[in-house]
């Protein structure tokens, strides 16, 4: 069914990686989530109120999808803003509006998780009998069938395009089906039973939704505060620019995410000081666009020259980044580099401090200054702190 709809609404679906595709694919799940969603309230509340009696748990799941349907709005909306070219106020463009179109979907589902719990506490507190009718029973089962399908449909689609917003979605609907599956259970038990079991199911059902609403406002708030590049992304990246002959290591690697397709990276690349500046400059040009070409990322690279043939920085260099772990195991050195005086040397590098260390820089220093020190005591240590801006150190 999914692939019929999307050869139906999205021709050439298949090249997701063109932004026009990607956003038409994008309101298709729109599209589809709100009209499944208002079936489903529609007949929902009417099972409720005139086929179980005003069943708390089936009104407040109708409530429920309607809210649905009202979050598949937000995000078609979202992919629709996402889709607002650049201009002078936002030069990265606008691909953060479907993360903000996610955040208020998590939102939604939270909101309904309150109402739900605060509802079957009140039908505890005052309870009335339940009543069952087969029609109930189907309504109920065939949405959670239509549910599941929902899921997946935007579950694969969410991974076919990368979206969150569609990942948060298909959670949502994965809520809904257990949800719904504790009402038609609730509902048959307290039918053929002494026991009202609507109020309770309905009470776990909504601290079940509130638990995953709150990971969900989490996955999507995380973009919009600068999440860390992901280990695969940052390794697939550096393995293409250590692919280069002449390139001899990376350093200094960040990464923005601007949202979809909107990914903008810089580096430090060491190549050898002796390469010619025309090639180098050719080398670097060479990696920019074809970083962009296969990994869609807007990447510029500083060019670091290392000097390869003083043995005096080489010998030094080698030991530096073996024993300064000994000041901490995740610290790391580049960009090293001597200046010979009259009385001493000037060793001039950076020190990557990592997150958490319980250091100051102040401090680092001076156990990495008294670390060159035990080298060389004519050794002068003239260290610059680096961050690490990809997340994990090293």
């Amino acid at each position: 069914m999914t692939t019929i709809l999307l050869k139906l609404f999205v021709p050439n679906y298949k090249n997701e990686k063109d932004p026009k595709i990607r956003t038409a694919v994008g309101k298709l799940a729109g599209w589809v989530s709100i009209a499944v969603n208002a079936l489903l309230a529609l007949l929902k509340i009417l099972a409720g109120v005139f086929l179980m009696g005003g069943s708390v748990s089936v009104i407040a799941d109708g409530v429920n999808n309607l809210s649905d349907s009202a979050s598949g709005i937000i995000s078609l909306l979202g992919f629709k803003l996402s889709e607002k070219p650049a201009d002078e106020e936002h030069p990265y463009g606008h691909g953060r509006y479907e993360y903000l179109a996610g955040l208020m979907v998590a939102l939604c589902v939270m909101l309904i998780g309150v109402e739900l719990f605060m509802s079957s506490i009140e039908h505890i507190l005052s309870p009335s009998p339940v009543t069952l009718r087969p029609l109930a029973i189907v309504i109920l089962v065939f949405s959670i069938l239509l549910k599941l399908w929902l899921m997946y449909f935007n579950k694969s689609l969410g991974r076919k395009i990368a979206s969150d917003t569609l990942k948060a979605t298909a959670a949502d609907s994965r809520n809904d089906v257990l949800s719904t599956g504790a009402v038609l259970i609730a509902g048959i038990i307290s039918h053929y039973t002494v026991l009202d079991l609507d109020g309770w199911v309905g009470v776990a059902v909504a601290l079940f939704i509130l638990y995953n609403g709150f990971g969900l406002v989490k996955e999507t708030i995380n973009p919009l505060l600068g999440r860390a590049p992901s280990p695969e992304r940052v390794a697939e990246l550096k393995s293409m620019v250590h692919s280069y002959p002449g390139v001899l290591g990376t350093h200094d690697l960040m990464m923005h995410d601007y949202g979809p397709g909107r990914q903008f990276a810089s580096v430090h690349v060491e190549l050898s000081s002796d390469t010619d500046v025309l090639e180098g400059h050719d080398l670097i040009d060479r990696i920019e666009r074809a970083v962009y070409e296969q990994l869609g990322i807007h990447l510029v690279v500083h060019y670091d020259p290392i000097c390869t043939t003083d043995e005096r920085l080489s010998a030094f260099s080698m030991w530096l980044h073996k024993e300064i772990q000994t000041v901490h195991p995740e610290l790391d050195v580049h960009d090293l580099r001597m200046v010979p005086c009259e009385e001493h040397t000037n060793v001039i590098f950076d020190c990557l401090m990592p997150h958490g260390i319980r250091m100051s820089e102040k401090q680092l220093r001076e156990a990495v200054g008294t670390l060159v020190k035990s080298y060389d005591p004519t050794f002068v240590a003239v260290i610059n702190i680096d961050r690490y801006y990809i997340g994990k150190s090293r």
